[in-house]
């Protein structure tokens, strides 16, 4: 067995194989990159060392300094984790070269099943079924055009490389063909080095399931049962779970056996994830196959009582599967969401910045699987996952109500967050009867709703605002005992003004505003009388503990909430709720100097996030109509396109293509 092994990755999956390593009394070795150096991957492992500069293709994805850390350090394996080197076959023979193991399949494989077209011919050639579309050689657009005809739009196209999305465009109709297609490129060459593209059919309702196999070197494979990953944004998966309600036994064996075939047939060795889609009919079709480990691999690991990145490591150090098939017998329920920073004001682009507090939640069948701490800061250079929350009960109900009563009991600030959507998610009806399918967030419009400010206000998160800037503004109580220095208006903090011995606050939420008033309780010592306008006075007491964490108590009855100051905010997250409460605030000079002009503001267009521009379709003095793309713009993998919000003309363009801008950042000007 290996005695020290090289993770050449970062984040959450780093510190989740690191962590086997240590059971298996292995000693590990850490990368980071420049903005990483105080990451907590870095310091969970042996040793850690520097390879570069922030941009992945200067340090994660440089094999060269890979290896050479990897002799400098000892390490007599590599463990790639999932995304970056993950599924470069280049890296694979780059390891083997210097003599040092790859924890993952072998070159060819990878190289076979890496290629989406060729796994597809692969497939098609063992009996497994595939979906109808175009997979030949011609990258000719007027070829690929005829060839979407042919299938019939709706057409999806996908990266031949590429995975998680990327490169991926749904075409509805002929007119936007060629666009899409050319986007489509351009974000395959971006995160693959390669612009290769193939078509399929656009299924209507379909469920996307994978299966997952382990084989050895010797010949033995076997799968692992299903995951069913329906419920995604953008192509990317959010909620996986296992088993799946859709498939029957008799399904669920013919899937199976479908994926040990076809990976059989690849000379497939180690982890690998065999993707299918499933109509609204029951039937399969092959999709791809990802050869590495998956995100989601927590799930099959509840239900299967399995540590997959064990198993990988002892694949790769020589040792023979001692797994039946017939000894696998998954038994409950495991679901897990990730958990991402993004801001669904925005329509869910990342949100980047240190993210001040993360309380993970606890408890009997709750894991999480995270590479953040509070303090972190989530990076534009990096996927802007904060950490997977993986429950497992029972059966199916058990585990959801296992995963509301998670979701509920996280808090997370600093950054924006999907918390809401997950917990909308968990408490739909349609996701509880199984109706999860690949369409399930637009079909029940969650993410148009926009969950995380459109939910009624709970007293209870108004009643912790006021409470944390009662907590942290003493000043007012001494005025009660006529103090008149605490009187001075100068010397009182925060959103507060005293009249007589109540203290009273104004709180805007959702462009409403909301008075609270706090008043000492005459009944009970530390008690406080808040009252809100058209409601009864309630009294309430409240202790307060870290990471701004408030526990009020009316009566017998306990409610818990986390609370801090961001900005201009006070921010209170209640029941996997966040509530943003928007304090009064001094007049800005500049902006009552320049009368605040709306006009003004609409001159200017923006940067939504931290990002690099990779493409600028607009020029100085160019005359340009509403809609039109003038930016492009990607971070975190992903393309964002800024467009004209009406006819006028571009005054200047104030970036360059490849330049890397903060948020915010005015990258035109306009008339």
């Amino acid at each position: 067995m290996f005695k020290k092994i090289l993770i050449a990755n970062r984040g959450e999956i780093a510190v989740r194989i690191m962590a086997t390593c240590r059971a298996m009394d292995i000693a590990t070795v850490a990368i980071y990159s420049e903005a990483d150096r105080h990451a907590l991957h870095t310091q969970t492992a042996s040793e850690a060392y520097a390879i570069g500069p922030a941009p992945a293709t200067q340090s994660y994805l440089n094999i060269a300094t890979i290896i050479d850390v990897a002799r400098q350090s000892g390490a007599e394996a590599i463990h790639p984790g999932y995304g970056f080197l993950s599924e470069n076959a280049a890296f694979v023979e780059a390891c083997e070269q210097a003599g040092i193991v790859f924890i993952g399949p072998p070159a060819p494989a990878m190289r076979l099943m890496g290629s989406k077209i060729a796994a597809k011919r692969l497939a098609q050639s063992v009996g497994a079924p595939t979906i109808p579309g175009y997979n030949g050689d011609s990258q000719d657009d007027a070829l690929l055009l005829q060839e979407a005809r042919r299938i019939g739009f709706p057409v999806l196209i996908k990266a031949s490389a590429g995975g998680g999305g990327k490169g991926m465009r749904e075409v509805h109709s002929e007119a936007d063909f060629l666009e899409e297609l050319a986007g489509a490129r351009r974000e395959a060459l971006s995160s693959f080095g390669d612009g290769t593209v193939f078509l399929e059919r656009l299924l209507l309702q379909p469920r996307h399931v994978e299966i997952q196999v382990l084989g050895d070197t010797f010949g033995h494979l076997v799968h692992l049962g299903e995951r069913e990953c329906s419920i995604q944004r953008r192509h990317q998966k959010i909620v996986e779970e296992s088993p799946s309600v859709a498939l029957t036994p008799v399904l669920r064996t013919e899937m199976g056996a479908a994926a040990v075939r076809i990976a059989q047939a690849a000379g497939y060795v180690n982890a690998g994830t065999l993707e299918f889609m499933l109509d609204s009919d029951k039937r399969f079709y092959f999709l791809e196959m990802n050869t590495r480990l998956q995100v989601e691999h927590p799930v099959t690991e509840l239900v299967t009582g399995l540590d997959l990145v064990l198993q990988q490591i002892r694949i790769a150090a020589g040792e023979p599967l001692d797994i039946a098939q017939e000894d696998i017998s998954p038994r409950g329920h495991a679901i897990e969401v990730r958990l991402y920073a993004e801001d669904p004001q925005q329509n869910f682009l990342p949100s980047t910045g240190t993210v001040s507090t993360f309380v993970p939640p606890s408890g009997p069948g709750v894991r999480v699987d995270s590479g953040i701490q509070s303090g972190d800061e989530i990076s534009q250079y990096y996927d802007p996952m904060i950490a997977k929350l993986i429950v497992y009960g029972e059966d199916r109900p058990a585990a959801i109500a296992r995963l509301r009563d998670a979701l509920q009991q996280l808090a997370v600030f600093g950054v924006q967050t999907n918390a809401s959507l997950l917990l909308t998610i968990a408490n739909h009806p349609a996701f509880y009867e199984g109706q999860t399918y690949t369409n399930f967030l637009e079909t029940y419009s969650l993410l148009e709703a926009q969950p995380q400010e459109a939910q009624q206000l709970d007293p209870y998160a108004l009643y912790a605002a006021a409470l944390l800037d009662l907590s942290n503004n003493p000043a007012p109580i001494a005025a009660q005992n006529g103090t008149s220095d605490a009187q001075n208006p100068w010397h009182t903090l925060g959103a507060w003004r005293i009249f007589g011995e109540a203290r009273s606050a104004v709180y805007t939420y959702n462009g409403q505003a909301y008075h609270v008033a706090l008043s000492s309780s005459a009944d009970q010592p530390g008690g406080w009388q808040i009252h809100l306008p058209g409601e009864p006075a309630r009294e309430i007491r409240y202790s307060s503990g870290d990471n701004g964490f408030i526990l009020m108590q009316k009566g017998a009855e306990q409610t818990r909430a986390y609370a801090q100051h961001v900005g201009d905010e006070t921010q209170v997250m209640l029941n996997g709720r966040l509530y943003r409460f928007a304090r009064p605030q001094p007049p800005d000079v500049d902006a009552t100097a320049h009368g605040g002009s709306a006009a003004s503001a609409q001159k200017t267009l923006t940067a939504p996030m931290a990002g690099t521009i990779v493409k600028i379709q607009a020029h100085e003095g160019q005359q340009v109509q509403p809609r039109q793309v003038l930016v492009i713009l990607t971070a975190m993998k992903m393309e964002h396109t800024i467009v004209a919000p009406y006819e006028g003309k571009v005054l200047r363009v104030h970036y360059h293509e490849g330049d890397v801008v903060k948020g915010g950042a005015v990258l035109v000007e306009m008339e």
